[in-house]
Order: structure tokens, then C-alpha cells, then sequence
């Protein structure tokens, strides 16, 4: 972000929010009846609280009250605290006696009073009187034909601030109102609290406050609808001045300058500007290009027509597009991208990242990402700007849940909203349902186990994140794969055949095992497994079903015991009962025996054998092949692998040279940490291609097949063999360590242990008994109460996080003690 720009954005506080730099002065003045009254002035508002006696319940109020005095004095609305003790002439101090009220005054007209319990804090004071008096300009909507309507009144004439909240009193409340103070002028802002209809609009993230900014101006035509802007920002004031300047500034501006010595406003807000290059030739197909372009970044960068035939600058032949960051020095970047999404993505792109890196920077309010020890928590602290479309899937609770798994074929996400895990592969299953949105007659949806943990353990959720599937008439399928978009889309779509699949002639076999019966689910599995039994072997086709159950979602199974089986038993030379699998990459075709294989040996070979015979490892895939307890021989490339090394590996593992090893290649470029993984072998890092074999099974040694040879299958099969017969030294050999965090994990039990421990008999510490109490005090009692039933609607909606972190600096003051 540049220095222009924070300056510009510290500038605006000072105008905004100027309350915190006025002087002490300006603290809750006491005035009597007579003396208030007589300082009212005309069309002047006035908040005035009328005290008739100091006492506890009244204590709480007049802080928050005297914290509200310096924002609203910076709308020009006085505040004062009207004691009542010295004289009783105003009707307002008899009023309701023992329910304490506020009143807001314009001149001396009464506009509004006020329960005190409604005005519970700084926040609420200033959002409700700011509300009353903007009461004519901001709208409260309550449904969406109300919304409707007043989109509908404002086509062609001013464009709409449309704010959700969760409450009146809210601090996003208050920030909503003091914006419209400021900039009440520019647009009409529309204010409601109803979740349905912030549904309607197409959110149903309820639980946080929203912003749209509705252009009507432009739309003359009342069937044509104001496009809708989402504010992705948190509701400050700052933020919401902010966004309504880049909404309210020029869509496309043509431009016939340096790049370099553009000027526009999209600058001074922070944002990044795009040049579209055009031509004389292209200029209308290009105007309404760029048009697009700007409304798909409104909010995001400032769009521009950079007119190229006019230009005294020399734009390069090739560039169509111009990139301009918002630091003051940086350079002007020159780009070929040859359609919209690619552009958009190049911007959100590169937004994201300067977002990240200026949390970093400047967040004070989060984890301590120095000593944080948890990758995958730190990775979604970061990446909590960015916004998921969670409208791809359904969200569940306890009463829909039954109903929807029931009317289709659905797949669940049971999730913990405060689990780090849980909302990382939150991000992965929304990819996911954007992969498949409108290909997949799967429902995808989703349910918060934190909110609805009946429902979670109805279905034996236990941990989290958990994926089922549901389909009508069977039992719940758990997905069991790694947490990511790729392995979950593909037992999504290998779900959508039976298994194991009924073969029912020899042909359909054939066509079957040649990849022509399902040609569409190849790419998700590169191996066909078909068992062959005689009619007769009922227990043998039970177990191999009961396998091909278990594998659904990754692996294809079928099943063929038609009475002329011995023609694939024999065409494959086999004894039935056996297993045909099909490698579709290879061409090939194997048969295995099966005969006194229970269920569970027949998954177990279904899995060892569809593991591909020269893999590249990634991530995802290594726990598959380390579980073959088989020393790995691996290619270290850098890119993809040279086509005759991988020749001839093949052709040794053909040859069944290879069987006491897992031969692999491992590509830097796709998996960099392979490059971390070289540092610890080698000291320097050799040229790249590297082979070595890593033996774990014999305490981690490291052997290095010979720089100065050629792999060939003579020089691999020689080394191979002299290493095996233990003629070759490791270059080095791995550390017997084990794998633990670098910090211990938090014990929660213990801290609530430490907090209990403050109190030991249990009881709460007994409140201290205000002196001298008169005894009309007493009536306190049932205000208190009712104060003290708002305190849980206050503080329901606390992060879990605060909690974590309260029990924390519990127990380090423990310890410290």
C-alpha cells in the first residue's frame, strides 16, 4: 500500500473521526432542569439524561454515556446529564420513576426518548441517536417488496446504500450511521435487521453485517435491475467512506497518456488501475470490453481506456492490457491476456497478496505469528479477507437436515466454525462445488456442528471435518480421502456409477476393461479392477462386493460370474476366482488370484496394485507409497521427467528388477519442497537430474546413484545391484527424530482448572454491599435485572477465540505466580 495512500486514509480519520483528538473538556456536563431547558437552542439536538438519584444501577449507564459525549458533539448534538435531585420542576424528572429513559430533543421538541437499557454502550448510544435523527433519509426496510419498491423509486435518480446488520446498536450499526451523516448527501442509504431479507438479496451469512451499494442512477429502465456491489470489507466508518467513493467514481475513463502519469481517484483510495490498450480499428468492440471489465472490478481498481494510435509513449506490439500498482514508484507492467477472466484474476490476484502482506505488517490484533505452530490455523488467519462463495452449497441446521438428505442424492461437510482445519477445507469444498455447479446432480451442503451439534451427532460425528454421502436407500458413505479439491471431486464423481458394476456379457467386459464403458470417469481413476467368478461362488462374489463397497469414490470396480466366465479366465490365463486390473495409461491388463481372499485382502490388493508403477510424488500421494514399507528409489527433475529415464524405469520394473523397491520421480517445480529435501542429502545441491534411493526401513540411509553415469537400465540395474549387495555407501543418513509440534498444545481443562482455581469453594466472590443505600433504592433491583438479562444478547456473539484467549492469560498468570 503506498505512503500516498496511507497518508490520504489518515487524512480522512482526522476529518471522520476527529472525536479523538478533542480536549478533555468536553466531558458529560450536570445541569438542573431550569439551567438544561434554557440552553436548548433552535433546530439544535440535545440528548439529555434526567438522574433523579446516584446509585449503582445508574454508575455503568453514565460512563458509557460520557464516553458518547465527544462523537456525538462532532455531529453537533450536546449531550447532558440532568440532575433532579436539586429541583423536581421538570415533568421529565417524575416520569416512570424507577425506569431510567433518555430523551432527545430538537430545539425544545421532544424527537425520541430512550430506555436506558437500550442504550447499553458507546456503540448503541451514538447508533440510536444518530438514527432517530436520520430518520427522514436513512430507510428501515422489513421486506423485500419494500426493498423492491424503493430500488424501483430510485431508478434514474440516486443510487442506494443498502446495510444489513445484525441489531440496532451494533457498532457496524453506529458505523453505518455516522456514514450516512457524512455522505447522506451522495446516495439514499436503506437500513434493515431482517435475515430473510438479507436472504433475498443473496447472502446467507446472517451472522456477519453486510454492504451493498445498489447502482440505480444509470438504470432508466424499470424492469432492468441496479447491479449490486458487495462491500468485502469489515463495516467501519473509514471503510464504508471508502467504498462509497470508488463506487461513486467514473466507470471507464479513455485516457491518451503515459501510464506511468495517469492521475485518478482510484489511486487515492488504494487501488491498483488496468489499462485496456485499444486501437482505431477496434476502439467500440474494446470500449464496451473495458466496460465489462470495470464493472466485474468496481471496488477493486479503476479501469481504463488507454487509446494506443494517440499515444506518444511506446506501449509494446504484443501488450493489450497495462498494470499499474498503487505504490507511488513502482513500475507499469505490460501484459497479454486474452480474455476477461483473465484479467479479473490477475487483479484479485494480485489485490489478495498485498492484502496479506499488509496484515502482516500492520495486524496487531491477531495470533502471534512467531511463535504460531499451527501451519494450517496460520493459513486461514491470513486468508480471512477472502471471501468464499458458501452460496455454492446448502447450509443445514437441525430441522432441514433429515428432510434434505432424504429428497436426494447429497453430500455433507460436518464442520466446526472455530476449527482451523474445518475452515480450511471449507475453502477446498466450496472449490469443489464451483467445479461442479451445473454438471452434477449431487447436492452439495454443508452444517455447523458448533451451532447444531445435536444434528452433528445423530450421525456419529465425532471429529472434524467430516464428509458423507447420502443416497436414497443406502447406508452413508464417509469420504476418507485427503482433504483437498482434487481427491474429493474425484469420489464425488467415481459416485456416480453403482459398485461394484454388474457386467453382464463377456463384450461388456471387454469394453469394460478397454475404458470404453465409462470413458467419462477415466481421468479421476487411471485403473479398472474387474473380478471374475463362476455362478457358484457365492461367498467369493459377497466378499469381492463387500471390497468393491468399500472402494466406491476411488477405485472402479466391477463384477462379472456369467456362465461363460472361463472365456476371460482363459483369454488371461487365470484360475477363477481372480481380478483383472486395467491400467488405461499403460495399455495393460493383469490378473490376479483370489482364491481364499476374504474381503478386507481383496481391498488390500485392489490397493497395492492400482498404485501406478512410476508415480510422480506429490504431497498427497507419498503416504500411499510409504505405506508399501519398500525403499524408495526417486528421480529428483526439475520440471517434467525426461522420457528416457522414465523409459527406462519402466522397463526394469517390467522386468521385475524393481519389485524390492517403489521407483518414483519427483518434480521441484510442482512439489518445491523437493529442493529442501536435496539440501539435506546433498552438500551442494548436484545438477539436476538426481537419483537416489532412500531406505528408511534400515535407519534412513541416503545412497546416490553416480554423478558421472548415464541412467541407462546397464548403469541403473549395476548400482542397483551392487547396492543391495552392500558394496555402496550412503551419502548421508537421516536423523532418527520424531516428528512432534514445536510447541506443546494448549491443555484447555487445565486452564479452566487455573480460572476454578481463583474461587476454590465454588461459589461466585459475594458483591461488595453499597453503603448508605436509601431505601428507595431498592427499586433498583428490578432495573438491575433487566439490565443483566441484555448482558447475554451483548456477549453471545464473542468470538470462541476471546474465550481461548482469556484462558490462556489465566494460566500464564498462574504460572507466573
Amino acid at each position: 500500500m503506498s505512503c500516498g495512500f496511507r497518508a490520504f486514509r489518515v487524512g480522512i480519520a482526522f476529518v471522520l473521526m476527529g472525536i479523538f483528538y478533542k480536549s478533555a473538556a468536553n466531558s458529560l456536563p450536570e445541569l438542573s432542569p431550569h439551567e438544561y431547558f434554557s440552553t436548548l437552542q433552535p433546530g439544535k439536538a440535545s440528548l439529555a439524561y434526567f438522574c433523579q438519584a446516584d446509585s449503582p444501577r445508574t454508575s455503568i449507564f453514565l460512563e458509557e454515556l460520557n464516553e458518547a459525549v465527544r462523537p456525538l458533539q462532532d455531529y453537533g448534538i450536546s449531550v447532558t446529564k440532568v440532575n433532579c435531585i436539586k429541583e423536581e420542576t421538570s415533568r421529565y424528572c417524575g416520569r416512570e420513576k424507577g425506569l431510567m429513559k433518555v430523551y432527545l430533543f430538537r430545539g425544545n421538541i421532544l424527537l425520541r426518548e430512550f430506555p436506558a437499557d437500550t442504550l447499553f454502550d458507546e456503540n448503541a448510544i451514538v447508533a440510536h441517536v444518530l438514527f432517530a435523527l436520520l430518520f427522514n433519509e436513512v430507510k428501515y426496510i422489513t421486506t423485500p417488496e419494500d426493498l423492491q419498491n424503493t430500488e424501483n423509486a430510485l431508478k434514474g435518480k440516486a443510487n442506494i446504500v443498502f446495510a444489513y446488520v445484525r441489531a440496532i446498536g451494533t457498532p457496524e450499526h453506529r458505523a453505518v450511521m455516522e456514514a450516512a451523516f457524512v455522505d447522506g448527501t451522495t446516495c439514499q442509504f436503506a437500513l434493515t435487521t431482517e435475515t430473510a431479507l438479507l436472504e433475498s438479496v443473496g447472502s446467507e451469512e446472517i451472522e456477519y453485517a453486510h454492504l451493498y451499494f445498489f447502482h440505480c442512477k444509470l438504470v432508466l429502465d424499470l424492469t432492468q435491475e441496479c447491479r449490486r456491489i458487495l462491500m468485502k470489507q469489515p463495516l467501519t466508518i473509514l471503510n464504508i467512506h471508502l467504498f462509497i467513493k470508488a463506487m461513486n467514481a467514473p466507470l471507464l475513463t479513455e485516457v491518451a497518456e503515459d501510464p506511468q502519469r495517469v492521475s485518478t481517484v482510484h489511486l487515492q483510495l488504494g487501488l491498483p488501475l488496468v489499462f485496456i490498450v485499444s486501437r482505431q480499428a477496434t476502439y467500440e468492440v474494446d470500449k464496451r470490453t473495458a466496460e465489462w471489465i470495470a464493472w466485474r472490478l468496481l471496488g477493486k481498481a479503476g479501469v481504463l481506456l488507454l487509446l494506443r494510435d494517440s499515444l506518444e509513449v511506446n506501449i509494446p506490439q504484443h501488450a493489450n492490457v497495462v498494470f499499474r500498482r498503487t505504490e507511488k514508484d513502482s513500475l507499469v507492467e505490460f501484459l497479454v491476456l486474452h480474455d476477461v477472466d483473465s484479467v479479473i484474476s490477475h487483479v484479485e490476484n494480485t489485490v489478495h497478496i498485498e492484502e496479506v502482506q499488509e496484515d502482516e505488517e500492520h495486524d496487531v490484533e491477531g495470533p502471534d505469528l512467531e511463535i504460531q505452530d499451527d501451519e494450517v490455523a496460520e493459513t486461514v488467519y491470513r486468508d480471512r479477507k477472502r471471501q468464499l462463495p458458501l452460496e455454492l452449497t446448502v447450509e443445514l441446521t437441525e430441522e432441514t437436515f433429515d428432510g434434505t438428505v432424504m429428497a436426494s442424492d447429497t453430500l455433507v461437510l460436518f464442520y466446526a466454525g472455530w476449527q482451523a482445519v474445518s475452515m480450511a477445507f471449507l475453502q477446498s469444498y466450496i472449490d469443489v462445488a464451483a467445479k461442479l455447479k451445473g454438471t452434477s446432480s449431487m447436492l452439495l451442503t454443508r452444517i455447523n456442528c458448533a451451532d447444531w451439534t445435536n444434528a452433528c451427532t445423530k450421525q456419529n460425528v465425532t471429529e472434524f471435518p467430516v464428509v458423507k454421502m447420502y443416497k436414497k436407500g443406502e447406508t452413508p458413505v464417509t469420504y476418507a480421502g485427503m482433504l483437498g479439491t482434487e481427491d474429493l471431486l474425484k469420489f464425488i464423481q467415481l459416485n456416480r456409477i453403482s459398485y461394484p458394476v454388474n457386467i453382464t456379457s463377456v463384450q461388456e467386459a471387454e469394453d469394460y476393461l478397454n475404458g470404453e464403458l465409462h470413458k467419462d470417469l477415466l481421468s479421476y481413476s487411471s485403473v479398472s479392477v474387474l473380478g471374475l467368478f463362476s455362478p457358484t461362488m457365492k461367498t467369493a462374489k459377497e466378499d469381492f462386493t463387500v471390497a468393491g463397497s468399500y472402494l466406491r469414490g476411488y477405485v472402479i470396480t466391477g463384477i462379472y460370474s456369467g456362465v461363460d466366465v472361463s472365456i476371460l479366465s482363459n483369454k488371461y490365463a487365470t484360475s477363477l476366482p481372480a481380478l483383472l486390473l486395467a491400467r488405461h495409461k499403460e495399455g495393460t491388463i493383469e490378473s490376479m488370484s483370489l482364491v481364499n481372499a476374504h474381503a478386507q485382502d481383496i481391498v488390500q490388493i485392489i490397493t497395492d496394485a492400482s498404485l501406478e508403477t512410476f508415480p510422480e510424488i506429490t504431497v498427497e500421494n507419498l503416504p500411499s507409497y510409504l505405506r508399501l514399507q519398500k525403499p524408495l528409489l526417486i528421480l529428483f527433475s526439475d520440471g517434467n521427467i525426461n522420457p528416457q529415464h522414465e523409459k527406462t524405469v519402466l522397463v526394469l520394473a517390467k522386468q521385475k528388477h524393481l519389485d524390492s523397491f517403489t521407483p518414483c520421480w519427483l518434480n521441484l517445480k510442482n512439489t518445491p519442497v523437493g529442493r529442501a529435501i536435496l539440501r539435506i542429502y546433498f552438500a551442494p545441491v548436484p545438477p539436476l537430474p538426481v537419483l537416489v534411493v532412500l531406505n528408511l526401513q534400515s535407519g534412513g540411509q541416503v545412497f546416490a546413484f553416480p554423478s558421472d553415469q548415464v541412467i541407462t537400465e546397464q548403469s541403473l540395474l549395476s548400482w542397483l545391484k551392487k547396492l543391495e549387495a552392500g558394496f555402496e555407501n550412503p551419502i548421508t543418513t537421516l536423523p532418527a527424530q520424531e516428528w512432534k509440534p514445536p510447541l506443546p498444545a494448549y491443555d484447555f481443562l487445565s486452564m479452566m482448572d487455573a480460572a476454578t482455581f481463583q474461587h476454590p469453594t465454588g461459589k461466585a466472590p459475594a458483591c461488595t454491599k453499597e453503603p448508605d443505600v436509601q431505601e428507595g433504592d431498592k427499586e433498583h433491583d428490578e432495573s438491575t435485572t433487566q439490565r443483566e438479562t441484555t448482558e447475554p444478547m451483548r456477549t453471545k456473539h464473542w468470538n470462541r477465540n476471546n474465550w481461548f484467549k482469556q484462558a490462556e492469560k489465566s494460566l500464564r498468570r498462574e504460572k507466573e505466580l
